[in-house]
Formats: C-alpha cells, structure tokens, sequence
C-alpha cells in the first residue's frame, strides 16, 4: 500500500513543498524522477509497485517540479542539488534510482560525498537540458529565453504556447515514447495537469535551456561517474535519441558502470516499460548469497 505524504524542503528561507510517496518495507531505496517539465514521482509509479515488494521504496518530486505549487525562486543546479543532500540525510537509502537529468545530480553528488551509499541506478542519464541538446551547447540568448517566460505579462502566453496539447504530443512521441499512443487521454490529461501547476514555467524554462544542468560538458560528466565509489548500474532504451544514446553509450565505457541495454524504450523507457526495468533494477540491488 502506497502512502502519499509532502516533505518540506527550506532553501534560502524558502519553504518548498514536494510530494513523497512510501511503500514497501526492508531495504531503503530512494526512486528520484527526472526534471522535465511533465515529470512527477507519478512517472516511477511503476517501478515503485514492483520495488516495493522487496524494498521499502520512497518516490520523490523535485522542487519546482511535479505536483505542488512552485514558488518564484531562481532555480540553479546549486538548488537541486542542496535538495538532493537534504533528502539522503532525510531518507537515508542504501541505493538510488535516478532518471535522466535526476542521474546527473546523482554523480555530482557522489563523485564529491562517497556516502554509505551501496548501489546507485541511473535511467536513461542525461547531463544537459533539450535546447543546448539540440544547438550543440550553450548560447547567449538562452538568457534572454528564460527572462521572457520569467516576465509576469508576457511570461505566462509564452510558455502556454510551448506546452500545448501539441508540442507535448510531438516532444513525447519523438523523444520520450516509444508507443506513439501511450501518451493519450488520461495520461495526457494528467501531464497537461503538471504543465499548469502554479510557478510551473519558471522551474521548467530552466530546464529546457540548460539553466539547470550540473555539468557543462561530457567530460566533466564522464569524470564524475568515474570517481563514484557505488556500483553503478545503467539502463537506456535501444529507442533512445541518437545524441542522448551517444552520451549513455560514451558512460557505458566506464569500468565502473555496468550497462543494460533493452531492446526498447526511449527516455522514460521506465515509465513506459516499468516491469521489464523493475526486473533489471531488482536483481541489481538484490543481495549476493552467502557461501
């Protein structure tokens, strides 16, 4: 049985509400979502269902995405990651499940604090936000973007106009879906619902532009993973964009992160297909017997 409770997190004075959800018992496992601007803990929701027959699993949102309202605060990768410490101290799990851009925050992290963590498993990892992706790296005018949609007049049209019915279909069905129609009606509906949350735009315009990318190159990205002290398990999607797979297959290189590759999924290759990820996640953390 699912329990759904929020965790205050006080940043700068600021308190910020983000929702938790709680099953399972025995070994802690924190499930982290990735940032985008459709993303709650809802996505790991089927992870969770299968995990938490075995773990005591903690879904969790990250501040100034998912479901809660979202104050005006200039959110930075110094903010997340504030986060991410906060609630290891909170939670204290024994292995992390973090996808996309969430893994990123986890190497970061963990290449700097090798806490008593005992496994880490990173989602179709991402290190830097869809527009820099798409333009090959960081422009100038990414600034004058965030502004714009920051702006209390013309901010809110701005960033309807990127987060139509539409442009989320298109986004999903090229980037994140491997079935065209899984994200339809309710799904859609409920994703819709994320993009409309109060203080929405602000978090993720940062996002989309890069604003809140923890490392500003593969290298830098790559070095992190390498001084984690946790196993590492990777899983990705054989669907996975051509320069987002790049990135994955150049940290599959690693002697320290094992990689699984499915025959199929794209970048939420754990929502869309959470059984046959679960299945990998699950004999990842499972204990060695002993001799």
């Amino acid at each position: 049985m699912t329990e759904e409770k929020t965790f205050r997190f006080v940043h700068d004075g600021i308190a910020i509400d983000v929702s938790v959800d709680e099953a399972g018992a025995g070994t802690s496992v924190l499930l982290l979502p990735a940032l985008s601007s459709i993303s709650t803990s809802g996505e790991m929701a089927g992870l969770a269902q299968h995990l938490s027959q075995d773990f005591h699993v903690h879904s969790v949102d990250w501040p100034g995405f998912g479901t809660e309202a979202r104050p005006r605060v200039e959110w930075t990768p110094d903010t997340l990651s504030a986060f991410f410490a906060t609630i290891l101290d909170e939670f204290r799990p024994q292995a992390v499940v973090a996808a996309g851009h969430a893994a990123s925050y986890a190497l970061y992290h963990l290449a700097r604090r090798n806490e008593a963590l005992q496994e880490l498993v990173i989602i179709a990892p991402t290190w830097r936000g869809p527009l820099p992706t798409m333009m090959n790296g960081q422009r100038t005018w990414f600034a004058r973007i965030r502004a714009a949609v920051d702006n209390p007049l013309i901010g809110p049209m701005l960033y309807a106009a990127n987060v139509s019915q539409f442009v989320v279909r298109r986004m999903a069905r090229e980037h994140v879906y491997s079935d065209p129609a899984w994200l339809s009606n309710e799904r859609l509906q409920a994703k819709m619902a994320v993009t409309r949350g109060r203080g929405a735009r602000h978090s993720s315009v940062r996002f989309v532009t890069g604003a809140l990318d923890r490392f500003t190159d593969r290298a830098s990205f790559l070095d992190a993973a390498s001084k984690v002290a946790s196993p590492i398990l990777m899983i990705f999607g054989a669907e996975t964009p051509r320069k987002s797979r790049s990135e994955m297959e150049a940290l599959a290189e690693l002697p320290n992160v094992r990689a699984e590759r499915l025959q199929f999924g794209k970048l939420s290759v754990h929502e869309e297909f959470p059984d046959s990820v679960a299945s990998v996640i699950a004999r990842f953390l499972a204990p060695v017997p002993s001799v």
